[in-house]
């Protein structure tokens, strides 16, 4: 007997919004931790499946967030249901969130947690907490009206917050402890047939070469003659001019400004903010919650 999935609620996201989706066979659910390349997967899934830059729709438009609180459900749904391409869904929940069917293939993401932690507190200052306190309906949520100075003492603050932040997974992601969780999760699962792997720095590293493994992975057929080109509609470049059709605002004004979510696809941004007693406070408490290869694998990548 299947567990159930287990129940994930943030301010932002409710994972019993999955419960009794209907899934079609050879839907991809997109799986990651915030800031891991969620997007970026997203936008490769299009390129994959219309097999041109030149999208239908508003990338938000053609993978729905299913599980963000924003928009009524049965409108997310109802726009699932409408799609006759082959449908590719944006979550956040963990995979043991999530409702298990094996005609389905979950493509989950990592990255570098000091990255992702450095790119989470821009997002945050990128964020119109006023606007989504209205759209989710409480005055309570999201407190603080942005992150303040970003100099490298804030920085270095905000990450030894997020680093010792011990608060349960199901109800924050948003920490070393969450990000670690919803990748095991992930990790363990990765000998699945219908489980896919991608990392944040395998993608910079050789954007083609992982697009091609996950086009073979979704046995999607591309004809030579159009990978230069597809490739090339992937770059977070190429992303940025076209920012509004992208990113997860859903023409609502939840950010600040679309161009700033794409930051930058480098890395190691964090070498000028940590110092060295905090590198060695961070890779002890990366132990404590995680096993050393999947250690190995948020740092490195590179699956083999």
């Amino acid at each position: 007997m299947t567990d159930a999935p287990r129940k994930y609620r943030t301010a932002l996201e409710d994972s019993t919004r999955w419960q009794g989706f209907e899934f079609r066979p050879g839907d991809i659910v997109i799986s990651a931790p915030s800031k891991c390349g969620t997007t970026w997967a997203q936008m490769i899934c299009a390129l994959l499946v219309f097999q041109t830059p030149d999208l239908p729709a508003p990338l938000t438009t053609l993978s729905p967030w299913l599980d963000m609180r924003i928009r009524p459900l049965s409108e997310v749904r109802d726009r699932l249901a409408a799609q006759r391409h082959r449908r590719f869904v944006k979550t956040h929940t963990p995979l043991d969130g999530l409702p298990t069917d094996s005609r389905v293939t979950y493509l989950a993401l990592g990255r570098d947690p000091r990255d992702v932690a450095r790119s989470l507190r821009h997002q945050g200052a990128n964020l119109r907490r006023d606007v989504l306190r209205v759209l989710v309906g409480d005055p309570e949520a999201f407190p603080g009206e942005g992150m303040g100075p970003a100099g490298p003492a804030e920085e270095r603050a905000y990450f030894l917050r997020w680093m010792d932040n011990d608060d349960d997974p199901v109800g924050n992601l948003d920490s070393l402890r969450g990000l670690v969780w919803q990748t095991s999760q992930a990790w363990t699962r990765r000998h699945r047939p219908n489980v896919v792997l991608l990392h944040y720095g395998d993608l910079i590293r050789d954007l083609e070469g992982e697009m091609r493994r996950l086009a073979d992975r979704l046995a999607i057929d591309v004809p030579e003659r159009l990978w230069p080109e597809l490739v090339a509609a992937a770059g977070f470049d190429r992303m940025r001019t076209r920012s509004a059709d992208r990113v997860p605002d859903e023409g609502l004004g939840i950010m600040r400004s679309t161009d700033r979510f794409f930051r930058s696809e480098t890395s190691g941004g964090w070498r000028d903010v940590l110092t060295t007693d905090d590198l060695a406070r961070y890779d002890e408490r990366l132990a404590e919650l995680a096993a050393p290869e999947l250690v190995h694998w948020l740092h490195d990548g590179r699956l083999g």
